[in-house]
């Protein structure tokens, strides 16, 4: 069945806080994808297999004339098979420019919830340099972890992440100091972002994990101008944010920096995995200066270039 996706253009700004969820599992444990990346869920169907293929992939199969990728998650994740395999189901998703067809064992259905729902991943349980978790939540009495379906694909297929070469090709660039606010809850785009972005000669970077982090930052370089401590273009020169993260998401964070008289002035740039034009005309309505869509590096720092250089 083909997934239906609310649109957000008609709704209220509260909406820019809220999140769809779909809820899925392996090996009897919840997990969650974000409902805009699914594009498809159906039966498991035959697969022709791959050699020579990454381990997690089962093999490839073309619904209506396009050929997809099946990826195991569950053997990615480390869990067990299917007791069950007849009752296998395939989540198809587009994003990043990739289409892939995730094998899962169960699809349970679609909540909304809000960002602010959304906890933190711990490095404890989940590790912190590497984790291929962005989130946590709580429905009803399951907790239900959301994966970074973007590393999933990067560590099958590198060709898939940020190409810090795309920089590279751009020729000798020099060091720029005017500082750069990146607001992104995956580790490891975070990490790839700022190796890029440094390679590119952005050495003065602030990084968070999420839009409440980075809100309380920018309220702390807003008062310390106005109370004449620090100029506000000393703290930020522009904003990079993801759309999707935990506490709160990046067009809310959008929302409250363009509505406020000092800050707004501070170019936004989204760079995430997830623009449409429903995205994009919600950024646009919100006051996001560009988007840009994962992963685009190359294209990212000429844009920044173009705003504050």
């Amino acid at each position: 069945m083909s997934v239906h996706k609310v649109s957000t253009t008609d709704k209220s700004s509260e909406d820019t806080i809220a999140l769809e969820l779909m809820e899925f599992t392996m090996a009897g444990n919840s997990f969650g994808i974000n409902v805009a990346k699914v594009t498809e869920i159906m039966r498991a169907v035959k697969i022709t297999p791959m050699t020579l293929s990454h381990p997690c992939i089962d093999g490839v199969f073309k619904p209506r004339g396009h050929l997809i990728t099946v990826i195991n998650l569950p053997r990615y994740m480390a869990l067990a098979e299917n007791e069950h395999p007849e009752s296998d189901m395939f989540m198809l998703t587009n994003f990043d420019n990739v289409n892939a067809a995730f094998l899962v064992h169960t699809v349970e259905g679609m909540h909304r919830i809000k960002w602010s729902n959304v906890e933190r991943p711990s490095s404890i349980i989940y590790g912190a340099d590497d984790s291929v978790i962005t989130g946590t939540t709580k429905i009803d009495d399951r907790i239900i972890t959301i994966i970074d379906f973007e590393k999933v694909l990067y560590d099958i297929n590198p060709e898939t992440g940020l190409q810090i070469s795309e920089v590279h090709r751009m020729g000798e660039r020099e060091n720029c100091q005017k500082p750069v606010v990146v607001v992104e809850d995956s580790v490891f785009l975070r990490r790839m972002l700022l190796q890029s972005l440094e390679a590119a000669g952005y050495t003065n970077i602030k990084e968070f994990d999420n839009g409440q982090d980075a809100w309380d930052y920018l309220q702390k370089c807003r008062k310390d101008s106005l109370d004449n401590v620090t100029p506000i273009e000393k703290k930020v020169s522009i904003i990079i944010t993801d759309i999707e993260m935990p506490r709160m998401d990046g067009h809310h964070l959008t929302k409250l920096i363009k509505g406020d008289d000092l800050l707004s002035k501070i170019p936004v740039i989204v760079f995430s995995s997830l623009i449409d034009d429903t995205q994009k005309h919600q950024g646009e309505k919100l006051g996001v200066n560009a988007h840009l869509s994962k992963p685009q590096i190359g294209k990212l720092v000429s844009t920044i270039d173009e705003w504050i250089l």
